[in-house]
């Protein structure tokens, strides 16, 4: 019977797939102990030897250290136990090299200076509560010690990119660059004064509830006259205009005048700085929203339009 044959480690590596020198490692650690010795000395072992070695062996592929190993097979560990942990230990590996792995590509794109690449590096290994604190102080800067509204507390939720547990390459690759326009002052000064004009504009505004944004109406207004080709210069764009600038006026009680056009204009290029623009993509990409429609040719058509009809 099967129960009652001691075999060799010969016997024992032909039997289990293992070579000799990795049974003798094993037995040599106690974690496959021979049952006895042949009469010449040579170790000999019974057939749980088979089932503990495919154990081991399966342990081991699954990235298990030997001590580990050892307190599984002798009772002293419980495998779901070890595996839940291991299972654990492997999801942060993952999460890690999930994160090289976009920096790297990110480099490779970008052809990013060794300066750079150690920058994206830094923040791509942030952990959640560095990345909420990073992305906290930015907002701050935008938003802070400005009329807290209802509206101003749903914009600063809106700015703010979660990066899932374990997020693809894409969304780490957006979540650095993200990380680096929220640390330029450039940007931050740019943001800065796009919501202090959104907070005069509200002040200003007499209509109850929610405001609309100037931006709102422009793409409101402008995108039909965009999309049936009307020249912002032509005569045909002045009952496109005039529509638009009433509306602003209303919203901003003030008239509509050369004045208010010129501010108009000022305001819309601010919003249609491209750096805004990328940071909403890229946003969107971290948070896994639908890709933002780009306000670019409504805010390039008004523009050029308010200009052509406020030059002196």
């Amino acid at each position: 019977m099967d129960g009652d044959t001691l075999y060799s480690i010969g016997e024992l590596a032909r039997r289990t797939g293992l070579t000799v020198k990795t049974i003798r490692f094993y037995s040599d650690r106690g974690i496959v102990a021979p049952t006895g010795r042949s009469p010449a000395g040579y170790r000999l072992y019974s057939i749980d030897a088979v089932a503990r070695l495919d154990l081991v062996r399966t342990m081991r592929e699954l990235g298990l250290d030997l001590p580990t190993i050892r307190k599984v097979v002798d009772r002293e560990l419980s495998l779901p136990e070890v595996a839940a942990a291991h299972a654990e230990a492997l999801a942060v590996q993952i999460r890690v090299l999930r994160m090289r792995r976009a920096v790297l590509m990110a480099v490779a794109e970008r052809g990013s200076t060794p300066e750079e690449t150690e920058l994206m590096h830094r923040l791509a290994q942030l952990s959640e509560d560095e990345r909420r604190r990073l992305i906290g102080d930015f907002l701050d800067a935008v938003f802070g010690g400005l009329d807290a509204t209802p509206a101003f507390a749903g914009a600063m939720r809106s700015m703010t990119p979660e990066l899932p547990d374990n997020p693809e390459a894409e969304q780490v690759q957006a979540w650095v660059e993200l990380a680096e326009m929220s640390l330029d002052p450039d940007f931050r000064t740019l943001m800065r004064r796009m919501a202090e004009d959104q907070a005069a504009e509200q002040s200003r505004s007499d209509t109850a509830g929610p405001r609309r944004h100037i931006a709102a109406v422009v793409r409101d207004q402008v995108g039909p006259a965009l999309a049936a080709g009307i020249d912002p210069s032509s005569p045909q764009a002045d009952p496109i205009v005039a529509a638009f600038t009433a509306e602003c006026a209303h919203l901003l009680r003030h008239p509509d005048d050369v004045q208010l056009r010129r501010r108009l204009a000022t305001r819309l290029e601010n919003v249609n700085d491209p750096r805004r623009e990328r940071y909403l993509q890229q946003l969107a990409v971290v948070n896994g929203w639908p890709a933002p429609e780009s306000l670019t040719p409504v805010l390039d058509w008004s523009v050029q339009a308010l200009r052509v009809r406020t030059q002196q």
